[in-house]
């Protein structure tokens, strides 16, 4: 896992070490230590994953839906058929039993959520902001977010007055001064960066080509009009538009490689303490996966 910031960006600032020792005493975490922080996270994210995921959520989900199906089903029974109680009272049960689980789901998880050892993290990362020491990356399950949501979702982090700059001619505590930059961004980068929000309709569009193509080859065969067959060109047509799905979805696959080694450099330089460039949203995105 790659974290918004490591121990040693924490110790950049002597202030801000202090800081976020006595946050870690208090929670009883030490937040500069890369593999407990790093082992803290994974088991707080699939704590999350597993009641997102959970039973629960199965019951309610089934519960809502049948809530809805029922009353346009029961009528199509025989045996319910006339009788308003059967054909419509059941959904209403349902629908409580649905809204007591979700609502139970989320308690349960707002609560595994503002947990005291992850909430210190997020004070942590508040601080260090207010220190000048900006995370890599805040993860959307670290704020409560969904994935490249925006918003400051249920548990976002802090915000903190900003301290006083560090003096220039500061040591960090750690003696080590951050290098001043990171390689320059590849051209390889740069292009996914350009085709990273393009695709997802081929498949679509020739499953289209293909049902257009075969109806009217229906309805020529069933009406006698010949001219309904020019309808099957569309399948050749809709065999090209997946194949041009297919090459932009491996050259995609093969420019993400390398966009994701871009940044996680940048992110763990920036984790670190290293001055970075901004990441763009398509980029950021790679950093929630």
């Amino acid at each position: 896992m790659l974290l918004p910031l490591s121990g040693a960006a924490l110790a950049t600032d002597a202030r801000l070490l202090e800081r976020v020792r006595a946050i870690g005493a208090r929670c009883g975490v030490d937040y500069t230590d890369d593999a407990a922080v790093t082992e803290l996270l994974t088991e707080r994210r699939r704590a999350l994953e597993r009641i997102r995921r959970g039973p629960l959520v199965q019951l309610g989900a089934l519960a809502l839906t049948a809530a809805v199906v029922w009353p346009f089903l029961a009528p199509t029974v025989p045996a319910l058929t006339g009788d308003p109680v059967l054909s419509y009272a059941p959904a209403g049960p349902l629908l409580l039993v649905a809204v007591a689980c979700l609502v139970l789901v989320h308690v349960r998880w707002k609560r595994a959520l503002t947990q005291e050892a992850l909430a210190g993290y997020r004070e942590v990362l508040g601080v260090a902001r207010a220190h000048g020491v900006e995370p890599a990356h805040v993860p959307a399950w670290l704020e409560g977010r969904t994935p490249g949501g925006s918003g400051k979702g249920a548990a976002p982090i802090p915000a903190y007055p900003d301290a006083a700059p560090l003096r220039a001619d500061a040591v960090p505590p750690n003696g080590r001064t951050p290098a001043p930059s990171v390689p320059p961004k590849p051209e390889t980068v740069t292009a996914y960066e350009r085709i990273a929000g393009e695709g997802g309709w081929h498949d679509e569009t020739g499953c289209l080509l293909v049902l257009a193509g075969a109806g009217g080859a229906i309805w020529a065969a069933t009406s006698g009009t010949p001219l309904g067959y020019a309808a099957l060109l569309l399948v050749p047509v809709a065999v090209a538009v997946w194949l041009a799905g297919r090459r932009q979805g491996v050259e995609k696959e093969r420019l993400r490689a390398e966009a994701e080694a871009y940044v996680r450099a940048v992110a763990e330089a920036r984790a670190n303490g290293i001055p970075v460039p901004e990441l763009s949203p398509a980029l950021r995105e790679l950093l929630d996966r």
